[in-house]
């Protein structure tokens, strides 16, 4: 039986947030946009995760005209968009009926395929946007992420994903922002995940560690249906392993995806003429073996170092990435993947500018977070320590968005004049959208 692999490719949203900070406009993607159409991935990637906010704040666009533009010119592969659950596109969760209509206007709009995720794998973040996502004729990917910690196994990992199975998830995603993910290891879980749950099972990983290609391989041979990759032109470093690469590495086995290898070769030259254009913001794409200390995604490496070129605190780079194994192991070892890995970055970053110490500034999403307000920690957190920053307040222990009070109504008669679309743009970025 052939085992044809699929490839979803992630150039027009991951590859360009985690090498040029998001700054891909829709004009630069468009002009490739058809024959994307033609080279015969799965799915390609599109919309969410920074795209969103990013579109609107840098680039003066409209995130909802993009995915309409796109859609009209890609009409026969699947659009696939990451969704951070509760979270919508924003940094906190959101109420149920927000959820609910942002998830039924991304699909009229033209998304085939969610994928949901929950930074702290804490699955009652998940429910609401699988239910809709179902509920509208989408593809619900239920999304298990990866890291490494004293609380983090195969185990988890596998009674994550049956948790996701009994939500309704047409597939799984093993999620590796960092790319931290060993070839090895990567074969362990997904055949734990294929012997488990009966659902196609993809892999996303970051090159940021050197890993990520081998992990893909044996990932393949252990049954993985899906993996994501990136056109060379923004493959590799902190990005998705380059799909040429991979693509070639399984031409002729049973798992050749059978891709138009000289297609995907022209279209690679205009992106690399993109690249040019954002050269001021590039990440370098070295490999940081580090990462595997550090555990640090592509995506949050790149702001990290914005984040201290701004404040010309450069030279603290290697005191802020020491830290944040240290801010992560004190917050019950949550993944770094949005918001978790701003919140600890940013904590990380505070920690060591502070001319007082660590945790004598302590951001608000940080302190809400041990309050409960983002869900259940993965590993226990320390309450002499909790107390120390948030004092007696309460801390939630049912789902977060069990507190928030429907909106959509509200949001709608307050304005009138804007179209659904621009409302739960409004919602999401209230200060962004004016």
């Amino acid at each position: 039986m052939t085992k044809q692999v699929g490839i979803t490719e992630t150039i027009l949203r991951d590859a360009h947030q985690s090498f040029m900070a998001t700054r891909m406009s829709t004009p630069e993607m468009i002009e490739v946009a058809e024959n994307l159409d033609k080279v015969g991935y799965h799915s390609l990637e599109v919309w969410g995760g920074a795209t969103f906010d990013t579109s609107i704040r840098y680039l003066n666009e409209d995130p909802w005209e993009r995915l309409r533009t796109l859609r009209k010119l890609i009409k026969n592969t699947k659009l696939q968009m990451l969704l951070r659950g509760q979270n919508l596109l924003g940094y906190k969760p959101y109420p149920d009926d927000i959820v609910e209509k942002f998830v039924e206007k991304s699909i009229e709009n033209g998304i085939d395929i969610i994928r949901i995720f929950d930074a702290l794998n804490d699955v009652r973040n998940l429910e609401t946007a699988m239910k809709a996502t179902k509920k509208y004729g989408g593809h619900a990917q239920g999304t298990v992420v990866y890291t490494t910690s004293p609380v983090h196994n195969i185990e988890h990992y596998v009674d994550t994903a049956k948790k996701l199975v009994d939500m309704g998830a047409d597939s799984i995603c093993i999620k590796d922002m960092a790319g931290l993910l060993k070839p090895y290891i990567a074969y362990e879980l997904v055949k734990a995940l294929k012997e488990n749950v009966n659902l196609p099972i993809q892999v996303h990983s970051h090159e940021t560690t050197g890993l990520a290609s081998m992990a893909y391989i044996k990932a393949i041979e252990a049954g993985a249906d899906v993996v994501d990759t990136s056109l060379s032109a923004l493959g590799s470093g902190s990005s998705q392993p380059a799909t040429e690469s991979i693509a070639a590495t399984l031409q002729g086995t049973e798992y050749d995806p059978k891709l138009d290898f000289a297609l995907a070769t022209e279209i690679n030259k205009h992106f690399k003429s993109v690249r040019e254009q954002h050269k001021d913001i590039i990440v370098p794409p070295w490999v940081n073996a580090e990462i595997l200390k550090y555990q640090i995604p592509g995506g949050m490496l790149s702001n990290f170092f914005n984040q201290l070129r701004a404040m010309k605190l450069e030279h603290k780079i290697s005191e802020a990435l020491a830290e944040v194994p240290r801010v992560r192991k004190a917050l019950g070892y949550p993944p770094l993947v949005t918001p978790t890995s701003q919140m600890v970055g940013t904590q990380a970053v505070m920690n060591v500018v502070s001319p007082k110490g660590p945790w004598s500034v302590v951001t608000l999403e940080v302190k809400n977070y041990l309050k409960g307000e983002y869900g259940k920690s993965p590993g226990p957190i320390d309450e002499e320590f909790r107390r120390s920053i948030i004092g007696n307040q309460p801390v939630i222990t049912e789902r977060p968005a069990d507190n928030i009070k429907p909106r959509w109504e509200s949001a709608k008669a307050q304005y009138p004049h804007l179209s659904d679309e621009d409302v739960l743009s409004r919602v999401m970025y209230p200060e962004l959208f004016k």
